[in-house]
């Protein structure tokens, strides 16, 4: 039976009646279907075809049940959408917008050409521009990512380490010094098979139709299983309530609570309104944000141009974030 309940005008279920009703249904047309008449002597094949009546009742009242239930139930996100206004010349497709449960994300993905979302990093142009700082300063602001200066709870998005700590398998006594002394932006790295993914128990990591690996922070159960999983120690914990370390508290993205894990998002929320990420827009041209799949893309370009690396490629995580290396000077 279908209720109404009064406070949200959320309809409900009453199970324990649905299944009676169904019981009855099934039970008359069991009986009435499997019942010789006085006329008609009872045969097997009448037999078969009565029970597989029956059976097809009982399933099809379930299948009702189930849609109900999940019509019903309220949205953990809030009520997202998957709108995809505007355009940005390069991007396109975008995918649904962050946060999205799975039943949106196969709702929304139906439209959707297929694309994979990346990030190529002009590792040179981004040192000797000296504007790392900025790049994280755009991110965390815009997406109220707390300043916690104790490094065993701080909380980061994007940040910059050392390239020999990045790329370990690349370090030996001949190194370069010049690539030694480069510092790397780290993020998370939205890989095409990302090990967070499979770990998440509640669904609070997923990846998006378009390459993204989304969060859901009303899931996220502390668990730190995606931490423990990711191999680039890109995601951040959230050991305390993080509101306080806001100092201005940005309206276009939600706070966060303490206890839920959280890491760069790729501006989801920007691409879905055909804006491109902070960081790109803050690089002065050091970084480039484009559709993978896309042959014409400039990413694709800049990636064919040079010598790009990939962050742990052994691992087979297959990493959308490249990083580009412009040889020096050319001798014969």
């Amino acid at each position: 039976m279908l209720r109404m309940n009064d406070q949200n005008a959320i309809p409900s279920v009453d199970y324990a009646e649905t299944r009676e009703e169904t019981v009855m249904a099934s039970t008359a047309m069991t009986s009435t279907a499997m019942t010789p008449t006085a006329t008609t002597p009872m045969i097997r094949r009448d037999f078969l075809k009565g029970g597989l009546a029956a059976g097809l009742i009982c399933l099809g009242s379930l299948g009702s049940i189930t849609c109900v239930s999940l019509m019903g139930a309220p949205s953990l996100t809030g009520g997202l959408s998957g709108g995809r206004a505007g355009s940005l010349a390069g991007l396109k497709n975008a995918g649904p917008t962050v946060g999205a449960t799975a039943t949106e994300l196969e709702a929304d993905a139906s439209g959707v050409t297929q694309c994979r979302w990346g990030l190529a990093i002009d590792v040179i142009k981004l040192n000797e521009r000296d504007i790392l700082d900025r790049i994280a300063a755009a991110c965390h602001t815009n997406h109220n990512v707390p300043q916690i200066d104790d490094p065993k709870t701080e909380v980061k998005w994007i940040w910059g380490s050392d390239f020999v700590h990045c790329f370990p398998e690349m370090d030996n006594e001949y190194f370069s010094d010049k690539y030694k002394k480069l510092v790397v932006p780290v993020l998370c790295n939205h890989c095409e098979n990302p090990a967070c993914v499979r770990v998440c128990p509640t669904g609070a990591t997923f990846k998006r139709p378009d390459g993204i690996t989304g969060m859901d922070y009303h899931r996220c159960i502390g668990c730190r299983y995606c931490l423990t999983a990711c191999p680039y120690g890109a995601r951040s914990f959230n050991f305390t309530d993080p509101r306080p370390y806001l100092e201005d508290v940005s309206p276009n993205y939600p706070t966060r609570a303490k206890g839920v894990a959280e890491k760069c998002n790729l501006c989801a929320e920007r691409l879905d309104r055909g804006l491109a990420p902070y960081c790109v827009e803050a690089s002065r041209g050091a970084m480039l944000f484009g559709d993978l799949a896309d042959p014409a893309s400039e990413i694709r370009k800049a990636l064919a141009d040079c010598l790009s690396i990939r962050r742990l490629p052994e691992l087979g995580t297959e990493p959308s974030v490249f990083y580009l290396l412009r040889s020096g000077d050319t001798h014969a």
